[in-house]
C-alpha cells in the first residue's frame, strides 16, 4: 500500500502565543536595535539602575541586553529566573559571570566582529595622537599658547609596531600600519603563519622577542587569567628607551602603577590608553595619575564609541536575541560551541528536526499509553540512543548543535527546564542519557540529500523510573516541587502488540527549510511535525479514517491534515541508519492526524473505543 494523504479544505486555527517574551536594556543601546526587539518583544529601557534594583526586577525578563557597564554576576543571574539569553553589545564579556550563566543554562553572546573597524581606527588614531603630541597642542592652543618647538614629535614611518594579539582587531591594525609604512611584528601563538604573512605581519613566539624590537607597542588580547597584568615592571624594564605603549584592549591587561612609574623614569616614552581597570577610574589610582599625567593619551573607553559600530553591534545581537528566543542557533555565543557559518547554513533546518524528533520519542513511546486491545506489552524506557547521519551531514564536523537540539526534545514535553545548546550535556548526564552520535557514508538507499535516524536501543525491564519521568529520583521530585517539572504520569514504552522490548526508530529529513519524519518505527509516513496531532495505530480497514474523523468532528475538532502510514517489513541497508521499507501485508497502520488544538482525553478514549482503533497517541510540537 502506497501511502497517502488527505487535507482538510478548512481553515487552521493554531493557539496562538499568549503575551511577549520581555527584554531589559539597562544601557544606551542604538535606535535600529531597539527597533528590531520591539517587532516582536516587549522591551523595557531602565537606565541608571543600582545592582540591588537590577536584581529585584530581572525575575521578569528573558533576555538581558547590556553593554560594558551592567555587571551581571552569579547573584543576578540566580534571581533571574526566566532569563534565557545575555547579550553583550560588544566584543568582551568581563562583565559577565559566563561560568554561572552557563551552569544555569543561559546563553551568552555578543558581537565579535561588529566594532572591530572602530577599535582599529581609534588605535591608529591613538597611535598618531601620541606620536605627534595632538592632544596636549591642542590643550596648549586653546590656552592661548604656541609652543611649536616643545611638541615636536616623531614620525612613524619606517618605526616598529609590535602587536600582541594577533585576532580580528589586530590584524586589521596591522594593515591600517602597513599603509603607513611601518614594520610590523606580533605575537600570537594561534596566529595562522600564513594569514600573517599575508599581511606582511612578521611573528615572533616569545613576548621578550616582541618587546625589544618595539618601537610602539599595542595590545589587543582579552582580559583572561592569562593575560592579566602581563605587561608589568618586568615586561617594561624590556622595551627600548623611549618607546611608546597604547591599548585599547582591555583594562587590566596592563600594570597601570607598573607604566606610572617607567613613564615617569622616563624609559617608557608616553603611553596612550582608552581602557582602564576600574571603569570610569577611581581617584587618588594609578589609573587617574596616567590620566593626568602630559606624556599620555587617555580617552574614556571609546574603541567601538562611533555611531557605525554601535549600529552594527546593536542589530547583532538584537538579531541575535530574537532569534534564541524563536529556538534557533546562536551566532556567537560566548559558552556554546563555535559553528562554521557555512556549518550553520546546513545545521539550521535540521536542528528544528531533531529537536522534533527528540520530542516526538518521548510523547508518542514514553507517554502513558492507552490501548483498547488487551495484553498489550511494556518496555523500559530507553536510555541509550543512536543517532545516525546519512548524507551532505556525514560531512560536517560539528554536530553538537543536533545532539542539543535532540537532548532538548527529550525534555521539552515533560520539563520547563531551560535546556539549550550551552548546559545540554548536564541535562543529559543528569538524567542518564546516553546518544552515540554516528555517521554513514555509505551510498544511500534514499532521495533525500541527508537523512536522520534516532534509534532508542532496547532497555532491560526493570523497576528503575524512566529518566523521562519527574518520579525518577528524590531531585527530581524536589524539582518538580519547585515548579520546575510538569507533573506527568510515570511513562511506559511500547505501542505494538508484541510482548518484548524492540528497536524504537524515528527517521527525519529537510526539504526545503522544512522539516519531515519519514518513518516511525515499521511505518513508512512523511509528515511536518507541526501543530498539535494524534497518532492513531489501527487495522487498515475501510471505514477508519471517517470513524475518526467523525469522532472529531462532533467534538469540534478540525482536521488540518491526515496521512496514513502503511507497515513495511524492513530490510537493514548495511549503514547502520534506516532500514529500506517493503510494504508488508499486514493489516497494521498508522493514522497521522493533524488538528487545530489539543484533543481532550475523553475525547481520545471515545476514539479508542471505535472498531479496528488499537490505541491513540497525543502529540504537540
Amino acid at each position: 500500500m502506497a501511502t497517502t494523504t488527505t487535507t482538510s479544505t478548512q481553515t487552521s486555527t493554531f493557539p496562538q502565543q499568549s503575551g511577549k517574551h520581555r527584554v531589559l536594556v539597562p544601557e544606551k543601546l542604538s535606535p535600529d536595535g531597539l527597533s528590531l526587539l520591539r517587532s516582536t518583544l516587549e522591551v523595557d529601557e531602565r537606565k541608571g539602575l543600582s545592582p540591588e534594583q537590577l536584581r529585584e526586577i530581572i525575575g521578569d525578563y528573558e533576555s538581558l541586553v547590556v553593554r560594558s557597564e551592567t555587571k551581571v554576576t552569579a547573584e543576578l543571574l540566580a534571581a533571574a529566573k526566566k532569563l534565557k539569553v545575555v547579550a553583550r553589545a560588544g566584543v568582551g564579556t568581563d562583565n559577565i559571570d559566563v561560568a554561572a550563566a552557563t551552569k544555569l543554562g543561559i546563553v551568552v553572546v555578543n558581537s565579535p566582529s561588529g566594532n572591530i573597524g572602530a577599535a582599529a581606527e581609534h588605535t591608529i588614531a591613538l597611535l598618531l595622537s601620541l606620536a605627534r603630541n595632538v592632544p596636549d597642542g591642542c590643550s596648549s592652543l586653546k590656552a592661548s599658547k604656541w609652543e611649536r618647538s616643545r611638541l615636536v614629535g616623531v614620525e612613524v614611518k619606517g618605526k616598529t609596531l609590535g602587536i600582541i594579539g594577533l585576532g580580528k582587531v589586530g590584524l586589521t591594525v596591522a594593515r591600517f600600519a602597513n599603509g603607513l609604512n611601518m614594520r610590523v611584528v606580533a605575537m600570537d601563538p594561534y596566529a595562522s603563519p600564513a594569514i600573517a604573512q599575508a599581511a606582511n605581519v612578521t611573528l615572533v613566539s616569545a613576548l621578550p622577542d616582541l618587546l625589544t624590537t618595539s618601537d610602539f607597542l599595542t595590545i589587543h588580547t582579552p582580559l583572561i587569567a592569562s593575560t592579566k597584568g602581563m605587561i608589568s615592571t618586568e615586561e617594561l624594564a624590556q622595551m627600548k628607551k623611549g618607546a611608546r605603549l597604547l591599548n585599547v584592549a582591555r583594562g587590566g591587561v596592563i600594570d597601570e602603577a607598573a607604566l606610572l612609574s617607567a613613564i615617569e623614569s622616563g624609559h617608557i616614552g608616553g603611553a596612550a590608553i582608552d581602557v582602564w581597570t576600574s571603569e570610569p577610574p577611581t581617584a587618588d589610582s594609578s589609573a587617574a595619575a596616567l590620566i593626568a599625567h602630559p606624556k599620555v593619551v587617555a580617552t574614556p573607553h571609546l574603541g567601538a564609541s562611533t555611531v557605525e559600530a554601535q549600529e552594527n553591534v546593536s542589530i547583532d545581537v538584537c538579531e541575535q536575541v530574537l532569534s534564541i528566543l524563536a529556538g534557533d542557533l546562536p551566532r556567537s555565543a560566548v559558552n556554546a560551541p563555535l559553528i562554521l557559518p557555512e556549518e550553520y547554513r546546513t545545521l539550521q533546518p535540521f536542528v528544528h528536526l531533531v529537536e522534533k524528533m527528540g520530542a516526538l520519542y518521548t510523547q508518542y513511546y514514553t507517554a502513558p499509553h492507552r490501548s483498547s486491545g488487551s495484553g498489550s506489552g511494556k518496555e523500559a524506557a530507553a536510555t541509550t540512543f543512536d543517532l545516525i547521519y546519512e548524507g551532505t551531514l556525514a560531512d560536517i564536523s560539528n554536530t553538537k548543535p543536533l545532539y542539543a537540539a535532540l537532548i532538548k526534545g527529550f525534555v521539552s514535553s515533560i520539563s520547563d527546564s531551560n535546556v539549550n545548546i550551552v548546559n545540554y550535556e548536564l541535562v543529559a548526564k543528569s538524567r542518564g542519557l546516553v546518544v552515540n552520535e554516528q555517521k554513514s557514508r555509505s551510498p544511500p538507499e534514499h532521495s533525500y540529500s541527508s537523512l536522520i535516524t534516532l534509534r532508542a536501543r532496547p532497555s532491560v525491564p526493570s523497576r528503575e523510573p524512566s529518566p523521562f519521568s519527574q518520579r525518577g529520583n528524590a531531585a527530581a521530585s524536589a524539582t518538580s516541587a519547585a515548579g520546575g517539572v510538569a507533573p506527568s504520569p510515570a511513562p511506559k514504552l511500547g505501542v505494538s502488540s508484541g510482548d518484548h522490548a524492540q528497536d524504537r526508530s524515528i527517521c527525519g529529513y529537510v526539504s526545503g527549510a522544512q522539516a519531515f519524519i519519514s518513518r516511525l518505527d515499521r511505518f513508512a509516513t512523511s509528515f511536518a511535525p507541526e501543530g498539535n496531532m494524534l497518532i492513531c495505530h489501527n487495522y487498515d480497514a475501510p471505514g477508519a479514517i471517517g470513524r475518526v474523523g467523525s469522532s472529531l468532528g462532533s467534538e469540534g475538532v478540525n482536521i488540518n491534515f491526515m496521512t496514513v502510514a502503511p507497515l513495511t517489513s524492513v530490510a537493514e541497508n548495511g549503514t547502520g541508519g534506516a532500514p529500506a521499507p517493503q510494504i508488508s501485508d499486514s493489516k497494521e497502520a498508522l493514522m497521522i492526524v493533524g488538528v487545530d488544538q489539543e484533543v481532550k482525553p475523553e475525547v481520545i478514549t471515545k476514539i479508542e473505543s471505535e472498531q479496528g482503533i488499537l490505541s491513540v497517541s497525543p502529540v504537540k510540537f
